[in-house]
């Protein structure tokens, strides 16, 4: 039965009778011309408006702006009112409890009233389903202001929190990831006909691709309640995740082995248009739980190149950082690359991975929990893989990725290098590596910019083999080349005399080598490298010295030897040559000869009878 229709010149709706109209209701500029009797009956809150208004036997005039749900509402209410069947269903729930509550349709003026119903229909059926609920929650925008303030929201929201704990086939499969192909029992449905195959899905994620589904507003509260109730984090930050994956379209970009699930809900999801990212980012990122992980780290860095390019508001900006800086040591290094999205020169965004710097370190006091290992684990920490010297890998091989950036400024690159204290540092090796690149890649800087960017390194953590690199390398300054030859000669010392077990004096003589080396470490400052230097060219200037006098003496020998025509002035010089190089008097010249001869010219029986004297 049609009961309410339209007229054609007015906008205004009646009742399908023969009787003419009493009440007039107004909502939203329609006007309902309705009769007295069926509401009065059924509606408290017009029974008071008649109650009050003074012309009883005239048409009566009510006007009901804030009804909830609008004219849909009000066609539902009014058809009850008239004893027309209402079909409950979980999408007008929320409006036709709503709307019952307005017009106060409750048992004292009619016996199974509207709101009594609509109550029933809601504990009885749509709380105990997880369809029901998750469709009830998307169709309650409508009246999302007045069904809060009835909490049958929060009843909705708090039935879903306890389902996601519980097995899923006690309150009804989940009804989007595979749509209508599975059954309560999990498998494939082929025309109605169970075919035993299993879908393949994790069952600690069935209700992720569900609750995606709601509203940004719908979804937080439901985070917020499952937070409350005490549901795991890691299943918490799983739902987030892939809510922001599915609604930041630019997100998966920055992930890796991300598996492409089948979307067969567009009837039912928000289309990404409609939505606002930045708002979006900005309201869900305070719901991240604090932990860390791998792939919660990765995520991480992702959700921050979304928000720089969405240019969110800086607290937002400032919070993502700091939830990296807690785990930077499970951060990578492509994750660190991040691009600079501002009109700086620069390649790469350097101030952001400073600031993660900072918070990394202002973290080290305060231990962050990470995940449990049945949902996002962390991969098994050694003895010798401790957080700091994971930085500290990651970030000298970051120096070494951005020092061929050309508009990367000495003082930025120096910034960089200083973010990490020296202590962290125990082998100098990828530092030198990256200040090497940087100074292949600007061949201009000064003699005291690349001074300033080499005070940096301790020379005395530099491997053998770097130190072997350094001392040829044309690109360090003659200063710093002069230090790395000095703690060159300081290594081989050490490793000779650990591998040929020299003489006490001359482990003693490395023992104060090595105190020598202790002393230059803790030694910081200009000052300490200046007197270094001084004397380090007095030895070079001695070295000097004595080759000159090796020169000079070189020369006479030659002159002696030019000077040797025959024979017996040759045995002459070559003893003056064999004297001045302190070399044992040799034998006569005469004698030799004549052994010489006599060995030669002997028969082979000659020789063997006579006894053969060794010269040792």
């Amino acid at each position: 039965m049609e009961n309410l229709l339209y007229n054609g010149l007015l906008n205004c709706r009646f009742v399908d009778t023969y009787l003419p109209s009493d009440i007039v209701v107004e909502i939203g500029g329609t006007s309902f011309h309705l009769h007295k009797f069926p509401l009065l009956s059924k509606c408290g809150k017009i029974a008071h408006a008649l109650e009050e208004s003074e012309n009883t036997d005239k048409e009566v005039h009510l006007t009901l702006d804030c009804c909830p749900g609008g004219l849909d509402a009000f066609i539902i209410a009014a058809k009850f009112c008239y004893g027309l069947r209402v079909e409950l269903s979980p999408t007008n729930i929320f409006v036709v409890y709503c709307v019952a509550e307005f017009l106060e349709m409750t048992d004292e003026f009619g016996e199974e009233n509207l709101l009594a119903q609509a109550e029933a229909f809601l504990h009885k059926v749509v709380l105990r389903s997880w369809k029901d609920c998750i469709v009830a929650l998307q169709s309650a925008d409508n009246s999302i202001s007045h069904a809060e303030s009835l909490r049958i929201v929060h009843k909705c929201l708090s039935a879903l929190s306890m389902m996601v704990c519980t097995d899923p086939s006690l309150f009804g499969w989940p009804m989007m990831m595979y749509g209508s192909l599975q059954s309560p029992g999990g498998s494939i449905l082929w025309n109605g006909i169970n075919t035993g195959a299993r879908i393949r899905s994790s069952v600690s994620d069935w209700w992720l691709e569900d609750i995606s589904c709601l509203s940004m507003l719908m979804f937080k509260q439901l985070i917020e309640t499952m937070t409350e109730r005490g549901i795991r984090p890691e299943n918490i930050c799983g739902a987030l995740m892939h809510y922001l994956r599915k609604y930041l379209p630019g997100l998966d970009r920055w992930q890796i082995g991300l598996g492409g699930r089948s979307k067969n809900l567009a009837n039912l999801a928000m289309a990404t248009g409609i939505i606002d990212q930045k708002v979006l980012l900005e309201c869900l990122e305070k719901l991240l739980p604090e932990r860390k992980g791998k792939s919660y780290s990765r995520f991480l860095l992702g959700l921050l190149r979304i928000a720089m390019i969405l240019n969110v508001c800086q607290s937002c900006k400032d919070s993502l950082e700091r939830r990296i800086g807690m785990q930077l040591e499970l951060a990578t290094l492509d994750g660190l690359l991040i691009p600079n999205f501002s009109y700086s020169d620069h390649l790469y965004d350097t101030d952001c991975v400073e600031r993660i710097i900072g918070h990394f370190l202002s973290c080290q006091s305060v231990p962050v929990v990470s995940f449990s290992p049945s949902s996002i684990s962390d991969p098994p920490r050694s003895p010798s893989s401790t957080p700091i010297r994971k930085v500290t890998r990651l970030i000298d091989s970051y120096l070494s990725e951005i020092a061929p950036d050309v508009n990367l400024k000495p003082d930025k690159m120096l910034s960089l290098v200083e973010a990490l204290p020296e202590s962290f540092r125990s082998l100098h090796d990828g530092l030198y590596q990256a200040l090497d690149i940087y100074f292949k890649a600007h061949p201009w800087l000064s003699q005291s910019d690349r001074e300033q960017l080499c005070n940096s390194i301790d020379y005395g953590r530099l491997s053998i083999d770097a130190c072997a690199h350094a001392s040829q390398n044309e690109r360090l300054p003659l200063r710093v080349v002069l230090q790395v030859l000095y703690f060159e000669q300081l290594h081989l010392r050490k490793a000779l005399s650990q591998c040929l077990h020299v003489l006490d004096s001359d482990s003693n003589a490395a023992a104060d080598a090595n105190d020598l080396t202790g002393q230059i470490l803790q030694r910081d400052g200009w000052v300490s490298l200046v007197r270094e230097n001084c004397g380090l060219r007095i030895d070079l200037e001695g070295m000097r010295s004595r080759v000159r006098v090796l020169e000079q003496e070189f020369a006479s020998m030659k002159r002696d030897l030019s000077k040797a025509d025959r024979p017996h002035s040759l045995s002459i010089t070559a003893q003056a040559i064999s004297r001045k190089l302190g070399c044992m008097p040799v034998a006569n010249s005469s004698s030799l000869h004549c052994d010489a001869i006599e060995s030669f010219g002997s028969s082979p029986e000659r020789s063997i009878k006579k006894p053969h004297h060794s010269n040792h």
